[in-house]
């Protein structure tokens, strides 16, 4: 069998072959209606199979079980947990927490990028940096978060594709001093590169094109507490620099947390930003 027509087949078969898990009623009727994180175990005590999130776990949970497409996790499943939280701020960051650490089978996997890096355009062209290097918590000047070099060029690219802009002066290809760009000649450059238009006009197009990729520096001078009100509960969540470094039932109780080193973290960055310069929680800065 042709190896690309196997993994499509065997998804159809475990499709096919779908029988309610009944092995896991037991389980059901003590499902909370509260957001949170829910579990999916196998044999396996220390390794869940799958760890996901909502604002209600009941509802989410009963809807994994009515998928065909989920078969194969369900019935390799034996039981289900699951941790509350205030609301969907605290269920997002726990379950991309535990995701990472845990590592579950049927979950997309979400490693610590060694390569993640953003585009700096404090010199005469834009260049790429990475995290490992340059602190994205504080570092200014800073456009995009991206997997690895190659994705930070993409998309470089395709703003110089959108934008007309010369990819000669944005240090994508060399220039031939006294000629205009390939793409200049095709008129996909604006022709900053051969005095068609002035090198300030290509680069306000630039940066206001990548004004929407800006990184937000960390805003306070240190940690912060952020609270979360639910409906049963009340969660203070301890940040700083962009990272998550858990939940408390009152500020007084984060000094264990605060010791935590706190470098920049994509997925907090990625989960927090909104919501903590939205004026929507109530924040409060620790002492220094």
């Amino acid at each position: 069998m042709n190896r690309r027509q196997s993994a499509p087949r065997l998804e159809f078969e475990a499709a096919a072959i779908y029988e309610y898990p009944e092995h896991l009623r037991p389980w059901l009727e003590a499902l909370p209606k509260q957001p949170g994180v829910y579990f999916f175990h196998g044999e396996s005590d220390a390794m869940p199979l799958y760890i996901g999130k909502s604002v209600n776990i009941r509802s989410r949970v009963l809807s994994h079980l009515r998928t065909p497409d989920e078969a194969a996790m369900l019935r390799q499943s034996r039981r289900i947990t699951w941790i509350c939280t205030a609301g969907e701020l605290g269920a997002l960051l726990l379950e991309a927490r535990l995701i990472k650490e845990q590592q579950p089978l049927f979950n997309k996997r979400l490693r610590r990028n060694r390569q993640l890096c953003s585009l700096s355009i404090k010199g005469d062209k834009p260049q790429v940096v990475y995290a490992r290097e340059v602190d994205f918590s504080s570092e200014s000047g800073l456009y995009g978060l991206f997997a690895n070099r190659r994705a930070a060029l993409q998309a470089l690219q395709s703003i110089a594709d959108d934008e007309k802009l010369c990819y000669g002066l944005l240090g994508l290809e060399s220039l031939t001093r006294g000629r205009g760009c390939f793409r200049s000649a095709l008129r996909r450059c604006a022709g900053a590169c051969c005095g068609k238009e002035t090198v300030a006009e290509h680069d306000g197009r630039f940066l206001a094109a990548m004004k929407r990729m800006r990184l937000v520096c960390w805003p306070w001078n240190g940690p912060i507490s952020l609270q979360e009100v639910g409906e049963t509960m009340t969660q203070y969540h301890i940040i700083h620099n962009w990272l998550w470094l858990g939940a408390v039932n009152h500020p007084d109780e984060a000094a264990e947390l605060l010791r935590t080193p706190a470098g920049f973290d994509h997925d907090g960055y990625k989960i927090l930003c909104k919501p903590l310069l939205s004026g929507e929680y109530l924040i409060s800065e620790f002492p220094q």
